[in-house]
């Protein structure tokens, strides 16, 4: 089976990204992969996430022959990224903090950044504040308990529930004096409504999202004649009972078919 495309995360993260990419190619099909095998990501080491990356990617390329691979996971792109380029010939496009967008809309130059641990303790994410926000004070956060709960079925959940969830890392962001936040994480983006209403306001809150699809839009060549098979989701690791609820339910809200196992 051949897709030239396919989106890859840990989990339900990268489903944003698709869903903009879905809007603005809708002849074009492509896969999503969430590679829950070796879920959550932001809690490896940086060589875990390097390997495991390589090992999926594995995969991908096996099965579906791809032309292109966009990473739609911020620890994956930051930690490896540059490997997955070094070890397969496809072009890759990453997704990574949208540090330098954070440091052009701060205006008291003082940026907040939620991602998991390994984004943030990762020497890549370190660059991107020296290259582009060397002047800006910078309040970090590390919200794995977040990135748990988005995947497990937040993103369903009614409006007050997802306001309580985001509250303690809206309080750490405000009482620090930020006035403007960084969703360095992709699963964050399907918060990104209630992120961007409970920090108004006060904070402005940015994201990554529109500057990887514009990236992806130009590469892609134009599609000769529509596309008759439907884009696809697929998982790694064992499919339990509790993951193929959850997951059929993310396909019929982001227009994808529901494939199972890897």
């Amino acid at each position: 089976m051949g897709k030239k495309y396919v989106f890859l995360d840990s989990g339900i993260g990268g489903l944003p990204y698709f869903r903009s990419f879905h809007q603005q190619a809708p002849h074009t099909s492509a896969v999503y992969v969430a590679d829950l095998e070796h879920f959550p990501y932001g809690e490896k080491t940086r060589d875990e996430v390097i390997r495991y990356a390589i090992t999926v990617t594995e995969k991908i390329i096996a099965r579906f022959h791809p032309e292109l691979i966009v990473i739609v996971c911020n620890t994956m792109s930051t930690a490896a990224l540059d490997a997955l380029r070094k070890t397969f010939s496809i072009p890759f496009i990453g997704t990574v903090p949208a540090v330098k967008v954070a440091a052009e809309c701060s205006v008291c130059k003082h940026i907040g950044i939620i991602a998991t641990a390994r984004t943030i303790h990762d020497p890549y994410l370190e660059k991107l504040i020296q290259s582009f926000a060397s002047d800006c004070k910078i309040e970090k956060r590390a919200d794995a308990e977040l990135v748990a709960q988005i995947e497990n079925g937040l993103i369903t959940a009614p409006d007050e529930e997802k306001r309580r969830a985001v509250a303690p890392a809206i309080r750490q962001f405000k009482e620090a004096g930020a006035d403007t936040l960084v969703l360095a994480c992709t699963h964050f983006l399907h918060l990104a409504e209630t992120f961007a209403e409970c920090a108004a306001p006060t904070i402005k809150v940015v994201d990554s999202l529109s500057g990887v699809i514009s990236h992806l839009m130009e590469v892609l060549p134009p599609v000769a004649e529509p596309e008759d098979s439907r884009s696809c989701c697929y998982v790694t690791g064992t499919i339990t009972e509790d993951i193929d609820r959850l997951y059929r339910g993310y396909c019929t809200l982001f227009d994808l078919e529901w494939k199972g196992a890897l």
